[in-house]
């Protein structure tokens, strides 16, 4: 987890050799939910960033936590499967639910709140938090993966998800439009959540750069996001030789922390040719990782990227200039 973890407040973050110790995937990705950084800066109100942790005890205490539940992790994975998720953004909800359920810093008051008026539903908040101090939170999560799809002109319009139905910009004005002013709205008050609320963003996730090559970021996003690379199927075979020899599929609700995997009972790597055949299966953008072994039979994650159609590009880049008013 070392090349993606980060302070989520002005607190210092646990160390990297800590975080990468962390052994159980489930436990891992709830880490990296707490540590990782942000894909973006904080906006224009409402969208300041959700802090997980008041203070560097809570951070200690957290990692303390996350040690405990990767050294005895079935009642979360009961909570997983009891959950029976299929989305990365549910899966993202059910982890972070978890640690606001069980861990040691802001308590869960509700999740997946919904509004409506007069039948119809207005929106959904997704957590009321209350923290140690007594404040009272609204959280608005969300986990995407963006492919940069643009020429040089740095702006957030230019990301793009890799099926071409979601876009960085429309995300953004939904959050600070929508989203996040559902807990301020009157209809509220009669659901019995005493507030009020201070709505924040918890934004995570991975910006995905052509051929790792690094671009312009529009003043929105936080530098220290998590980068990986995207590349076409006629690109893959001279990209790949400059990345690793063991390559992997990843399935969706593998894409939060960098991965880890014991060769010695579940090896599933293949070659970059070998690879190049699976996609060969497949009708739209993939996700795959590059793993380097450290000689204890264990494989972690050196990176990771999207293997995307050759038309894809020039797709991409036109529902980045798509006019829309969604």
């Amino acid at each position: 987890m070392s090349e993606d973890a980060g302070p989520t407040a002005s607190f210092e973050a646990p160390s990297a050799a800590r975080l990468d110790a962390l052994a159980d995937a489930a436990v891992r990705d709830i880490a990296w939910l707490l540590f990782s950084p942000d894909l973006l800066r904080a906006q224009r109100p409402p969208g300041v960033l959700a802090t997980p942790f008041e203070s560097p005890d809570e951070v200690a205490a957290s990692l303390e936590w996350l040690e405990a539940q990767d050294a005895a992790p079935a009642a979360l994975h009961r909570h997983i499967a009891a959950a029976r998720v299929t989305r990365l953004g549910r899966y993202a909800e059910c982890l972070l639910g978890w640690f606001l359920q069980q861990g040691p810093a802001a308590r869960l008051i509700a999740a997946n709140v919904a509004l409506r008026r007069a039948g119809v539903t207005l929106g959904e908040c997704d957590f009321l938090v209350e923290t140690q101090a007594g404040r009272r939170l609204h959280w608005e999560l969300a986990v995407k993966c963006y492919l940069h799809a643009g020429d040089g002109r740095g702006e957030l319009a230019d990301y793009v998800g890799p099926n071409l139905q979601d876009r960085f910009d429309l995300k953004l004005a939904h959050l600070l439009d929508h989203q996040l002013p559902l807990s301020a709205r009157e209809e509220f008050a009669s659901l019995g959540h005493r507030g009020p609320w201070d709505p924040q963003m918890f934004v995570k996730g991975w910006l995905f750069y052509r051929n790792g090559l690094a671009e312009r970021d529009p003043i929105e996003i936080d530098p220290a996001h998590a980068r990986g690379w995207w590349t076409t199927r006629a690109e893959w075979p001279s990209f790949s030789g400059t990345q690793a020899d063991a390559w992997m599929l990843l399935p969706r609700l593998e894409w939060l922390a960098p991965r880890v995997r014991d060769g010695r009972h579940a090896p599933g790597f293949v070659s970059a040719d070998a690879l190049a055949q699976q996609l060969a299966q497949q009708t739209g953008p993939t996700m795959v990782a590059a793993f380097v072994e450290h000689g204890d039979g264990l494989w972690t994650e050196r990176s990771r990227g999207f293997i995307v159609p050759d038309d894809w590009p020039e797709r991409a880049q036109a529902f980045a200039r798509e006019q829309t008013g969604r």
